[in-house]
């Protein structure tokens, strides 16, 4: 079993929904809800997720078993990083919280802390970890240069989908509790298992 973060407090420390758009990739007009910002105040969280927030293609996101997108607030660093060196530069280069396309951004909790069943307990509302993100060529476009789906496979950086056990709300600023679930595999293992062998 991997070793837990050190962190004393794990957080949400930002929320955020998007409305699907057009954008253009590599030509093409593509339908994607990638684009989240942030939002205040407590947000209703139900089955199919966060209260305004929309998903483009069911098959891949969205739906019960991946209602909310999370990711870990340490790995912005690494994409910051990982952009300058590609020569991403502007207005976006510094990446706000909502920029990997996530509903919540977690601080204190890694995707080598959390195995599939796993609860993330809120004040108000319960979800479930239940898989990675697996990283599509919108990736690619959203970061602003066309290895960033490689990026995130190697790295592991990938986050987690949460289904929700007990709806309620959300908001930035809020505690949450770890239990531990049957813990036959972690959401590190079941990346690398599914999507690193296909990107070597």
């Amino acid at each position: 079993m991997t070793q837990e973060t050190t962190s004393a407090v794990r957080c949400i420390r930002s929320v955020q929904i998007g409305k699907t758009r057009k954008v253009a990739i590599a030509g093409r007009s593509i339908l994607t809800g990638i684009h989240k910002t942030p939002v205040a105040g407590p947000v209703k969280v139900g089955p199919l997720g966060l209260e305004g927030d929309e998903q483009a293609d069911l098959s891949v996101h969205g739906g019960l078993d991946k209602a909310v997108y999370a990711y870990p607030l340490e790995h912005y660093e690494f994409w910051r990083s990982t952009r300058t060196q590609a020569g991403v530069t502007g207005f976006d280069a510094d990446l706000q919280p909502g920029a990997m396309g996530e509903n919540l951004t977690l601080q204190g909790v890694l995707e080598s802390d959390v195995w599939v069943g796993d609860l993330l307990r809120f004040a108000n509302c319960t979800l479930r970890v239940v898989q990675p993100r697996e990283p599509c060529y919108k990736f690619n476009a959203a970061m602003g240069f066309n290895t960033a789906v490689k990026a995130m496979a190697l790295s592991g950086f990938c986050g987690f989908y949460l289904a929700v056990d007990v709806p309620g709300t959300l908001q930035a600023g809020e505690s949450f509790e770890l239990v531990p679930g049957p813990r036959h595999m972690g959401i590190a293992e079941r990346f690398q298992t599914k999507v690193f062998k296909h990107l070597r």
